[in-house]
C-alpha cells in the first residue's frame, strides 16, 4: 500500500495535486493554511490564509518561473519548483523588476503573447528570486 512513486510517472493533474500539497505543507511552516480552489479565483489556483487573519495570498501554481500579462493587477503570487527549491513571488513586483532590466525586450513571446517562461533560474533571474525562496 505504501509504495513510493516517481513524480515523472504522474499525469499533469496528479502533478498539480502533488505540487499543491507540497507547497501547502511548506507554507504551513510559515503559518499559512492553504485552500485549493476548484475554479480559479481571479487567476489563483489556491488561497493561502495566514494565522494572523489579515494576510490572504492568491496563489497560482506553475511548472516554471512565469510572467503573464493576464495576472497583472490581480495581486497574484506565483509558486513553482526548480531543482527541489520552491519559490513564491509576487507576480507584478517581480515582473516590474525584470522589465526595468530590459530582459524581455524584443522577444515575441512577451511582446506578442504577453507571456514568458524561464526554464532555468540562473543569473539575474536567480538573483532576483533569492528573496522568494521557501522551503
Amino acid at each position: 500500500m505504501f509504495q513510493k512513486f516517481f513524480y515523472k510517472d504522474l499525469n499533469s493533474r496528479q502533478k498539480e495535486n502533488y505540487n499543491f500539497h507540497t507547497v501547502a505543507a511548506i507554507l504551513a511552516t510559515y503559518g499559512f493554511n492553504s485552500i485549493w480552489l476548484n475554479d480559479d479565483y481571479q487567476g489563483a489556483d489556491f488561497l493561502a490564509i495566514h494565522i494572523d487573519d489579515s494576510t490572504i495570498l492568491k496563489v497560482q501554481l506553475k511548472g516554471r518561473f512565469t510572467l503573464d500579462l493576464k495576472y497583472n493587477n490581480k495581486n497574484i503570487y506565483i509558486a513553482f519548483n526548480h531543482i527541489d527549491q520552491w519559490y513564491l513571488y509576487p507576480h507584478d513586483e517581480l515582473q516590474e523588476k525584470i522589465l526595468k532590466k530590459g530582459m524581455l525586450k524584443g522577444t515575441s513571446s512577451w511582446e506578442v503573447n504577453g507571456l514568458y517562461t524561464f526554464k532555468k533560474v540562473t543569473g539575474v533571474i536567480g538573483n532576483l528570486l533569492e528573496l522568494y525562496k521557501i522551503n
